[in-house]
């Protein structure tokens, strides 16, 4: 009987055990399960409104360019413009800029940017957090005059924050000053646009402004209302999401 009493003992153990064991792996399947039924995370949108308002008295600006990146930047003072920003500051294309090998995300104003009126403009990217936005414009009654936002650091800008700022104008170096009729493109001439010579000093440098043919340029075809001082834009960059 003691012998008896031992086994049964030990067969109990051993379906308690076993019973254990079934339990365990029932539980994983079940986990398992549970797991494949859960539906996939949405999926992380970072989305920004830039809103531009043109500050000058008569200097048009072609659509904006607002664009996402995490290297680069558009532009560097003292240095060569790049053939985008060449193309931009000439012709008001945006195009080029938009399409750069770093740009992650981009967006374009939707028409020429009149003096005195503002836009918004949204931009936004999925599943990859932005390190840097720019944004660039030609200020179209110039030979090659732009503004913009180069390489603005919104890594830590939080949902519904906001930047804003007032930003000055450059020259792209790219071709000379004149201010003749047939090398400006604006509604103050309708003259070319691009041109891929480079004939001034081929640097990007803060722009010294238009002289004007009230000023003494005679053959200038701009007038005094064309003049603009920096800044020439304000720009209020919000993470909307």
């Amino acid at each position: 009987m003691k012998t008896y009493q031992n086994l049964t003992l030990k067969g109990f153990g051993k379906a308690i055990a076993a019973s254990c064991l079934l339990i365990l792996v029932s539980a994983c399947h079940d986990d398992d399960d549970d797991n494949s039924l859960m539906p996939p995370p949405e999926p992380m949108q970072y989305r920004y409104q830039v809103d531009v308002t043109n500050l000058t008295n008569a200097q048009p600006m072609s659509p904006f360019a607002v664009v996402l990146h995490n290297e680069g930047m558009l532009w560097n003072i003292g240095e060569s413009a790049n053939d985008a920003i060449e193309n931009l500051a000439e012709s008001g294309d945006n195009s080029q800029v938009l399409d750069l090998s770093v740009v992650l995300a981009g967006n374009s104003g939707a028409d020429i940017l009149m003096p005195g009126t503002s836009e918004s403009i949204e931009v936004m990217i999925t599943d990859t957090a932005p390190m840097y936005l720019s944004a660039a414009t030609m200020l179209v009654n110039t030979n090659d005059a732009f503004t913009g936002i180069n390489a603005l650091d919104i890594s830590q800008l939080a949902a519904n924050e906001s930047i804003s700022m007032v930003m000055g104008s450059y020259d792209a170096g790219t071709e000379k000053n004149s201010e003749l009729a047939e090398t400006i493109p604006g509604p103050a001439a309708g003259g070319e646009g691009y041109n891929a010579e480079r004939d001034d000093v081929d640097f990007v440098s803060a722009h010294p402004g238009v002289v004007s043919m009230d000023d003494g340029l005679t053959q200038s075809v701009l007038t005094q209302a064309h003049r603009f001082d920096n800044p020439t834009i304000r720009v209020t960059i919000t993470r909307i999401e």
